[in-house]
């Protein structure tokens, strides 16, 4: 019997022509510091359509996200026969040893045998002619008129990573949309070697793939094409109750990841600072069992002493800064661990007075500066839907913009942080830094045990590793190792990077108790030394340098890295 689960890849961020909710909102004096905060209490908004967020002046441009039905597919997995499966298209995984041949060139591998067979030996003929050798990348479909299977093809897994089990989702995907195929069953050639978890793993990773290959951003076309595919069999991995809750979960981290990606590739007319507020507030009303909403004002901020923060967002009166925390309860039994997810949140970076120009300093996509906080909220979206037990999350984002005008901030000026450290600015374009600097700050003062905080910080991180890896300092080698280990899971690539004490030496000032930048040389280092000195010692810390693979040049936007690790990472201390 088939396990069968229809996954929705929910979305946000359209923008409505008038507002669809209404939000109730009280004061509550706070227990631990002499503040008001503006507390969400009423769920009684909430939208079927992607989301409805209200902006108080008119967005610049006139740009309205268009208003697009959530996607659903249809998973099943089967214990089929591949030559009996009919539909649309079929797609077989093949790793390098399964396309050997014998003398006759016929395919060794049984599976691939007994459909090259009922194929008339089209299969073995054409990856001959067009060099298929199972290589990561690698693909070939046939059109079949008349069979089973309209189409049939075979995807390239290498020596079977576990990556290559999401790129052939997402290969499967990109070929649904190309042929506006409808329903599609995956399946692998070799399934042999597989243990009843990898088994459960490799299907998990293949609906990942085919779930985030088939999203496709379009709010912001004048004409779009809704998404074909309507239902996905996956062959061969088994089926029940255990698999499909495991697919359940994929789907729960796959919105996270999809709502990661519309909030960075959103235009920084549209994400405004007090727009990623209501996004925060959305994802509380939609989870009020679990998760409250706490956003700070400009006025709480300096009463909280967030010089630093507030510094970087003076520039911008017309779309001031808003202080972001979410805070997850699981719904029964004890708290176990204390853990904060802080995320940089720049809605546009212009680099303020150290404006950014010339060759390659990317200006225009700089409403990406924000990565970090679609990361942490991101994942807020996928916890409250998993809910993990034993574990308590903040999410925590610091949200401005970077701008210049007659009140910003200027090379030279000292800042004053939340823990009473002074800053001066040598360059006002290392200013995610200033913003994290009072976020961590409040995150040590949430009590919590464990922090990561994610940031596009610095192109040095991108120079040093690529587009695809993310950099990580952190002094704790346990923490570490728990967090390379989600990143494998997730398969997001991170690698741990050296936190050189003698490297401080070039951030300090004459003036104050450091300067905001060393220079070019161990930029990332140096970043990363910056954000130690506002994290107490007692709490466990770790900083994630997206910079490189927040976005994708080649598909021209967003990639939503970073939310798939941190869930598996919150879970795992979940069951610690």
């Amino acid at each position: 019997m088939a396990a069968i689960r229809v996954l929705s890849l929910p979305s946000s961020l359209t923008l409505l022509a008038s507002t669809s909710y209404s939000c109730t909102t009280k004061l509550r004096r706070t227990s631990c510091c002499s503040l008001y905060r503006l507390t969400l209490f009423s769920s009684s908004f909430y939208c079927n359509k992607r989301m409805a967020h209200s902006i108080p002046r008119a967005t610049l441009g006139l740009t309205h996200p268009a208003q697009i039905d959530p996607l659903k597919i249809s998973f099943a997995a089967k214990e089929s026969d591949l030559a009996e499966w009919k539909g649309d298209i079929l797609a077989v995984g093949v790793l390098e040893k399964d396309m050997t041949k014998d003398e006759s060139s016929k395919f060794v591998n049984s599976i691939l045998k007994k459909l090259d067979t009922q194929l008339g030996g089209l299969l073995a003929e054409a990856s001959s002619e067009e060099d298929f050798t199972g290589k990561v990348g690698q693909s070939t479909i046939l059109r079949l008129p008349g069979l089973g299977s309209k189409r049939v093809g075979l995807v390239g897994l290498g020596k079977g990573l576990p990556a290559s089990y999401r790129s052939l989702g997402e290969a499967v995907a990109s070929a649904a949309k190309a042929s506006q195929a409808s329903n599609v069953a995956i399946a692998l050639a070799s399934t042999d070697g597989l243990s009843a978890e990898s088994k459960l793993s490799t299907a998990s990773s293949i609906a990942a793939g085919m779930m985030t290959g088939t999203f496709e951003d379009t709010r912001f076309r004048s004409e779009s094409k809704k998404p074909s595919i309507k239902s996905v069999d996956i062959l061969g991995l088994g089926s029940g109750p255990e698999l499909e809750k495991k697919l359940k979960y994929t789907e729960e981290v796959c919105t996270g990841v999809i709502f990661g990606k519309e909030l960075v590739n959103a235009p920084a007319n549209v994400l405004t600072p007090g727009v990623l507020a209501e996004e925060a507030k959305k994802i509380a009303s939609l989870y009020s069992d679990v998760i409250s909403a706490t956003i700070l004002d400009v006025e709480q901020c300096k009463e909280l002493k967030m010089g630093s923060y507030l510094g970087v967002a003076a520039a911008a009166s017309e779309n001031p800064a808003h202080f972001i925390h979410l805070c997850y309860k699981p719904p029964n039994g004890t708290v176990k661990s204390k853990l904060a997810l802080v995320g940089k949140g720049l809605t546009f970076d212009s680099g303020g007075y150290n404006i950014k120009t010339g060759p390659g300093c990317s200006i225009e996509l700089m409403k990406f500066d924000m990565g970090g906080s679609a990361a942490v909220l991101g994942a807020a979206k996928a916890i409250g839907q998993i809910k993990p037990a034993g574990v308590e999350v903040h999410f925590i984002v610091a949200a401005c913009e970077n701008m210049i005008s007659g009140t910003g901030m200027r090379p030279g000026d000292i800042l004053t942080a939340s823990n009473g450290k002074t800053i001066e600015v040598n360059n006002t374009d290392a200013e995610g830094r200033l913003t994290l600097a009072d976020a961590l700050v409040y995150a040590c003062n949430q009590g919590v045990d464990k922090i990561i905080d994610l940031a596009t910080l610095t192109g040095a991180c991108v120079v040093a590793l690529g587009p695809s890896i993310a950099g990580i300092f952190t002094p704790s080698d346990e923490l570490a190792k728990e967090v390379v280990e989600a990143s494998e899971i997730a398969g997001e690539k991170l690698w741990r990077l050296p936190m050189e004490e003698s490297y401080w030496e070039s951030m300090k000032s004459g003036v104050a108790d450091m300067v905001n930048t060393g220079g070019r040389q161990g930029g990332s280092i140096t970043a990363a030394l910056f954000l130690k000195q506002f994290v107490d010692e007692k709490v466990q810390w770790l900083h994630i340098d997206m910079a490189g693979p927040v976005w994708s040049d080649k598909k021209k936007a967003a990639t939503g890295f970073g939310v798939s690790t941190l869930v598996e990472w919150v879970v795992k201390n979940s069951s610690s």
